[in-house]
């Protein structure tokens, strides 16, 4: 049977490709554990610790808040699928919504840009005067 690997805390975050500060703050969270230090010497994480690192930096890709990744830490189990799909729906219609909030912010400034383009030589900007009114 092999040794378990073991890291401090500068090679945990080298293996979760994140930085020291991450791994405390994650700590100071509630997220990740902090282990004991033995007398004389320094905490020790293991791979289960760097997969968890892992797992919140990827839901944080997809957007997850800390608050939610700590819902979707409590269905690590795997049985819990359907809570965890349930999570994942509320955060695609949110982003959806957010997704729709852009494109009206893209038309709308796509619209003042043309009409700065085509305003030439008028003394008022047309976008200073859309943003204005």
């Amino acid at each position: 049977m092999h040794d378990p690997v073991v890291f401090a805390i500068g090679a945990l975050a080298a293996a979760a490709d994140v930085g020291v500060e991450t791994i405390r703050f994650y700590q100071r969270k509630g997220l990740l554990n902090e282990p004991e230090r033995p007398p004389g010497s320094i905490r020790r994480y293991n791979e289960r610790d760097a997969a968890r690192v892992r797992f919140i930096k990827a839901a944080q890709r997809l957007g997850f808040s800390l608050d939610e990744v700590v819902g979707l830490l409590v269905l690590d189990d795997g049985t819990q699928c359907d809570d965890a799909r349930v999570l994942a729906e509320h955060k695609l219609a949110m982003v959806r919504e957010k997704l729709a909030g852009l494109r009206q912010i893209e038309r709308a400034l796509s619209g003042m840009i043309s009409q700065c383009k085509s305003s030439s030589g008028n003394v008022c900007c047309p976008m200073i005067m859309a943003l204005q009114s």
